[in-house]
């Protein structure tokens, strides 16, 4: 069964064009956790501690209540499609935080109005691309 991948090496994922904040903003607490939740407390809390591929996957496992024992099977089956990478992440297209993968692939967030981001944005030894549109032209 092929294996399809989120990762990406070395890359800065921008906010989107149409990000419709200039500041960055924690997704705001629901009900139950929303995709955005998920995604800032994996990443936050874990800082190039786990990849594209683990992020996504994890939050599939938990919207999806998969138990441990069927993880990996899962996870196989998951992989054997093509997913969408972080680049369709609400937290550059809407909440204003930008998307590292370092040389190993792991993923940090910065927010758009950090000094980190702007020197993420000038180091020219990554490789950019912004985020989604929420819109079409």
């Amino acid at each position: 069964m092929k294996q399809h991948t989120t990762n990406y090496i070395n890359t800065f994922i921008q906010i989107a064009e149409d990000c419709p904040v200039s500041q960055s903003q924690i997704p705001p607490e629901k009900k139950e956790k929303t995709l955005a939740n998920l995604q800032y407390e994996q990443i936050s809390k874990n800082p190039y501690q786990y990849s594209s591929d683990d992020i996504i996957f994890e939050c599939y496992v938990f919207k999806n209540d998969i138990p441990e024992s069927e993880k990996q099977n899962e996870r196989n089956i998951f992989f054997s499609k093509g997913q969408a990478c972080l680049r369709s992440s609400p937290l550059a297209k809407r909440y204003g935080f930008g998307i590292h993968h370092n040389k190993e692939g792991k993923v940090a967030i910065y927010p758009v109005e950090s000094k980190e981001y702007q020197n993420l944005l000038n180091d020219s030894s990554i490789t950019k691309t912004k985020a989604m549109r929420s819109k079409r032209k």
